[in-house]
């Protein structure tokens, strides 16, 4: 199953509702955890650059996204059994570099404005892509015109930084999700479990 939801249509996640019952509980069970680990992630980054931003400004946001950014994404990763990290097309890190699957669906939410992206796989896998959009706080490090100071950091900590030259608004990259083969099977057993609530949907 391919879900894509942006600010303007539901249309796919509607035609989700057509699934068997079993397949879609799952399913929507991976996207409900999937919509939770990038909340938890956001959190704890936005409040680690907000502390490190009144403390020592933008150069010392630079090492919070270095350091505590990875240890976040470790952490919800072993905590959860899924692969949580950053990705973007413009990357600093990389690391963060996108694998195919990544690179086409950070592609399809920049052309289509789309907010996220959920596919189901022949494996019984799944892969989650949220927006990460540019706020005018991000322009410091990722705008067009940086501090000097800001210039030698990125030098040094990322000798090929691409991820410049944003404005407010523009997709900056994505929370991404990886959750392993067979991950659909175990939550369908989980799911059927489970008091049966039919799916409801709001206009």
């Amino acid at each position: 199953m391919y879900i894509m939801l942006n600010n303007r249509s539901i249309c796919g996640y509607l035609a989700a509702l057509l699934m068997a019952p079993a397949a879609y509980g799952a399913e929507n069970a991976l996207l409900e955890k999937s919509r939770q680990l990038t909340v938890e992630y956001a959190t704890q980054l936005q409040a680690a650059l907000q502390e490190s931003l009144k403390s020592g400004g933008p150069a010392a946001a630079i090492g919070v996204c270095a350091e505590l950014a990875p240890q976040i994404a470790s952490d919800l990763s072993r905590q959860s059994g899924a692969k949580v990290r950053r990705t973007s097309l413009r990357f600093r890190n990389p690391g963060n570099a996108p694998d195919s699957w990544e690179a086409r669906a950070l592609e399809r939410l920049e052309s289509t404005n789309g907010n996220e992206i959920f596919e189901a796989d022949a494996s019984g896998g799944a892969r989650y892509l949220k927006a990460i959009t540019t706020a005018g706080v991000c322009l410091a490090c990722h705008g067009d015109a940086l501090a000097p100071e800001i210039e030698s950091e990125l030098a040094t900590a990322y000798p090929h930084d691409r991820a410049r030259g944003f404005k407010v608004g523009d997709l900056r990259g994505a929370f991404s999700v990886s959750w392993p083969a067979e991950t659909r099977s175990k939550a369908t057993t989980h799911h059927a479990s489970q008091p049966k609530t039919p799916p409801v949907s709001k206009p």
